[in-house]
């Protein structure tokens, strides 16, 4: 690759949505990129998924040279439903690399969320520094372990629960539980709109199958999993959800798991902490399966803190800058108000003394940091007679999580 296309390829990088007739170039892209299969299916030049937005970087010959995709979520935080443009199928064409074609492509990503509403991002990197160098940062992890089956506690069936198998009828309550667990938390997918809906999510059965346990006919837990193969000393149960509203439901749901000790000897699950299953897990036997880091960044600022739920209890207010090179929209000096369980951001006409980096922001957002431990970290800075701490306003309502993988 010559150095003056080398040039070429940094200033005069075109991003646009990617067409249907770019889809089978974007499919072998990503086939190289992730090594996948190069051939397409027989759909992947149809029309474009609902609930997506696909972006495309072009060279002047109008060469595909790197693609990103944004998916149209939702994620709950502490009662509310947050607009989401989570990415995925970040890849850029080996020649290309190190030019600047992810960094276009993830700035138009933002400017298309922006424009549509959005209000928060979420990714899940194969490398962090890129993402981190755009202003996402790594906000939490989501784990994956094994079990020993035998090791699960052998509780006695309750005998004013029911467990059975779900059949499609019991999807939307599947779907309703899920909510009823999630809703109250940071971070998770709502798991509705759009995309979901095309991908059959609350009306298909999911993977091989899905326990219910019911209490006076109301769904109080479910789990659902993939048998695998074999029955030897290999064999594995794979655990998509776990989820339980009341500690009955959870034992129940952690017998059925342990009634599985015969021909699966090993559990593979995600963990969700500090719900109402893992708490009756043996987790001192557990063995890391796979920790894969999920990274967070405002799209637009005033709505990130608008949209979500607050605490009732957090209340105050706070001025500080932001700087954004990705989106110069959130950059400037910001004042935050919080109280009665709802926040508001205003620009500021003053001149604040704490100075925030978006990767900062991020985190406290996310609840996984203190603004000492930002200030340490070179994320947050601050003049000499302000004190850090009141940034903390920011980070109210404990850690995000996220339980899907995108």
């Amino acid at each position: 690759m010559s150095g003056g296309y080398r040039r070429l390829v940094q200033s005069t990088v075109a991003v646009r949505e990617l067409t249907p007739d770019d889809i089978p170039a974007a499919w072998a892209l990503g086939a190289r990129a992730f090594g996948y299969d190069p051939q397409p299916p027989p759909d992947a030049a149809g029309p474009t998924t609902p609930g997506t937005t696909r972006y495309g970087a072009f060279d002047p010959a109008g060469r595909l040279l790197g693609k990103a995709v944004d998916l149209h979520h939702e994620q709950w935080w502490s009662g509310r439903a947050v607009s989401a443009a989570d990415v995925a199928g970040v890849a850029v064409a080996p020649e290309a690399r190190g030019r600047g074609v992810a960094r276009a492509l993830l700035a138009a990503l933002l400017r298309g969320a922006r424009e549509r509403g959005a209000a928060v991002s979420a990714l899940f990197p194969t490398i962090i520094g890129p993402y981190r160098a755009c202003g996402w940062e790594v906000a939490g992890a989501l784990r994956t372990v094994d079990l020993v089956t035998a090791n699960l506690p052998r509780y006695r069936p309750a005998p004013h629960l029911t467990v059975r198998a779900a059949t499609a009828e019991d999807m939307p309550a599947v779907a309703d539980l899920y909510e009823r667990v999630a809703r109250h938390r940071r971070g998770l997918l709502t798991r509705r709109g759009e995309l979901f809906d095309h991908l059959g999510a609350t009306t298909d059965l999911p993977a091989d199958g899905v326990t219910l346990v019911e209490h006076d006919g109301d769904l109080v837990g479910y789990v659902s999993w993939d048998r695998g193969h074999g029955y030897g000393p290999d064999s594995m149960l794979t655990v998509f959800d776990v989820l339980a509203t009341t500690p009955d439901a959870a034992r129940e749901l952690v017998g059925v798991l342990a009634s599985w000790r015969s021909v699966a000897p090993t559990l593979r699950m995600r963990l969700l902490d500090g719900d109402a299953v893992t708490a009756r897990l043996p987790l001192e036997t557990l063995r890391e399966h796979r920790q894969q880091p999920w990274m967070h960044r405002p799209v637009e600022v005033t709505r990130a803190v608008r949209e979500r739920g607050w605490p009732s209890y957090a209340r105050g207010s706070v001025e500080f800058t932001l700087d954004d090179d990705l989106a110069d929209w959130n950059t400037g000096a910001w004042r935050l108000e919080v109280a009665d369980g709802a926040a508001e951001l205003s620009r500021s006409t003053g001149e604040p003394a704490l100075h925030l980096s978006v990767p900062g922001f991020a985190r406290l957002y996310a609840g996984v940091t203190n603004a000492e431990s930002l200030v340490q970290a070179g994320q947050l800075r601050h003049g000499p007679s302000a004190d850090p701490r009141l940034l903390d306003l920011l980070a109210v309502g404990g850690p995000a999580h996220l339980l899907d993988y995108f």
